[in-house]
């Protein structure tokens, strides 16, 4: 263990022992005590996106607020029977369900610039207006918003979660990685990693967990990596089922926490998928894997 200034960079894994810190609903509880998620995002192009985050965070949280294009909208509308437990609602009126929200997960499918359509919303004017109106909010940050927005927002927020891959974490901070070959995996090269990861976290105070063959998760003071998971998690839509899971988890956990076990739990059930049909799964078989890992780690 390495202590850079006031940051710890471990290079030993994740503890699993850590899951039982997490949040578990109590036996007398209610409906929406146990976390209300707001998700904004999908659009014309990429409306299966928002559907992945959508299906894993109704099977954790108890109320799943989901706002997209009328289009994804009339989809989730119409898979009634898979989503039980949700409202979904309209853009123009998502300033009452984030003021209700624990948590709001914003990006996934959102339009890039060049993805842009017709009657699309303008992802960075959307997301940025959100972030600024709502600061003290828990905010987690991915895909089209990330692609976006401008680093310095983040320094009005209280402590977001942001999930970029390495393009995008390169894009927002403004940053070249200036390393060969992410995948050596060599302890040298994801010190180097590491530490460029938690620079950013403490100069912003968010939570970035940035995703790869060995995902590198840090907060301001502290750093931590997830290995595991298998070739098989490279498809399509699998980030999106870790935003949607990360997010979940932060309704009712702090934002450290919540990276963590977020990231751990989706590697997990991709090698448990990897036992049952090899790298032969999808972003939907990952959903329905989760619950049934995170049954087996919080044993």
């Amino acid at each position: 263990m390495i202590r850079d200034k006031q940051r710890v960079i471990s290079m030993e894994d994740f503890n699993p022992k850590n899951l039982k810190k997490l949040y578990i609903p109590p036996a007398n509880s209610h409906k929406g005590q146990n976390g209300k998620l707001l998700i904004i995002a999908g659009s014309k192009l990429f409306h299966s996106s928002s559907l992945w985050a959508l299906k894993v965070a109704s099977r954790i949280v108890d109320m799943v607020f989901y706002s997209s294009v009328p289009e994804n909208n009339q989809i989730v509308m119409d898979a009634k029977k898979e989503f039980r437990d949700g409202i979904v609602i309209s853009r123009s009126k998502i300033d009452n369900y984030i003021k209700e929200a624990d948590c709001i997960l914003i990006g996934p499918g959102l339009p890039r610039e060049d993805g842009q359509e017709v009657g699309d919303d303008d992802t960075k004017t959307l997301t940025e207006s959100l972030l600024k109106k709502y600061p003290e909010k828990k905010w987690v940050i991915d895909g089209g918003s990330l692609q976006t927005i401008d680093s310095e927002v983040l320094l009005t927020l209280k402590m977001p979660i942001l999930t970029p891959h390495y393009k995008e974490f390169e894009k927002i901070f403004n940053f070249k990685f200036q390393i060969s070959n992410f995948k050596s995996n060599s302890d040298d090269q994801i010190l180097k990693i590491q530490k460029k990861v938690g620079e950013m976290a403490e100069k912003y105070n968010c939570t970035i967990v940035l995703k790869g063959p060995i995902d590198i998760v840090c907060s301001p003071k502290e750093c931590l990596k997830i290995t595991g998971g298998n070739a098989g998690m490279t498809k399509g839509g699998t980030g999106d089922v870790l935003a949607g899971l990360i997010a979940s988890l932060y309704c009712k956990n702090d934002a450290f926490l919540s990276a963590l076990a977020g990231s751990y739990i989706n590697k997990k059930a991709g090698e448990s998928l990897f036992k049952k049909v090899g790298y032969y799964f999808n972003s939907s078989d990952l959903v329905g894997e989760i619950p049934r890992a995170m049954k087996e780690l919080s044993a």
